[in-house]
């Protein structure tokens, strides 16, 4: 089979043609623009590529989703929260979460979050399509979130975390948001045995797109 690849000009091939293996890649190519990614997460595609290779678009066929109230809060996570009471800042420095995201430490050296990428979801930011949120523990940042809200889903990109337990914070007051702002879904794209253990779980490329429509 044959990748399509797409001229800036081009729309998305249809998400059911999408591979099998690697599972869920679609079509390469296009650009990294304001326009051209939310009509990308709007058909629930998003990009995924390292430094040096074409724009990768993919939309799995099974997508790893969280339901804000089914958010699993472990013991000692509870406690930690009590003892530590973390604050959290919605939307206040979206270029320092991204920033952090790109650093962290990975097992293959390497990063998708590479210059482009940050320049392409700062314009989103700056658009309104994007969001972040930091949390800070007695004044100190301890970890972040950032991605894309598209309908009443958001979609989760990258976390951090400079601090013990900064992501999971991240992800408590992420789903607090959510909750009060009748987010009904955050999308985490591919399988984690992390986020699997906090309450995600999977559904298919099918249902996922119906909810993007809802």
């Amino acid at each position: 089979m044959i990748l399509p690849f797409l001229n800036v000009s081009d729309e998305f091939p249809n998400t059911e043609k999408a591979l099998v293996d690697p599972d869920g890649l679609l079509c390469c190519g296009g650009d990294l623009s304001t326009q051209r990614l939310i009509q990308a997460y709007s058909l629930g595609i998003f990009p995924w590529y390292s430094k040096g290779e074409p724009i990768m678009w993919w939309c799995p066929s099974d997508r790893m989703v969280l339901a804000p109230d089914q958010l699993h809060i472990s013991r000692s996570l509870k406690s930690a929260i009590k003892k530590n009471q973390p604050e959290f800042h919605f939307n206040r420095n979206f270029t320092t979460v991204i920033e952090h995201c790109a650093q962290i430490s990975r097992k293959d050296k390497g990063t998708w979050i590479h210059p482009e990428m940050i320049a392409a979801y700062t314009a989103l930011f700056k658009a309104g399509h994007a969001f972040c949120l930091e949390v800070e523990i007695n004044g100190q940042l301890a970890g972040g979130i950032y991605g894309v809200k598209v309908s009443q889903i958001f979609c989760g990109e990258s976390m951090f975390s400079i601090q013990t337990n900064g992501s999971k914070y991240a992800m408590y007051g992420l789903c607090k948001h959510m909750i009060s702002h009748d987010i009904k879904l955050l999308d985490c794209q591919i399988h984690n045995p992390h986020l699997e253990s906090m309450g995600a779980n999977l559904i298919s490329r099918q249902k996922f797109i119906q909810t993007l429509s809802i």
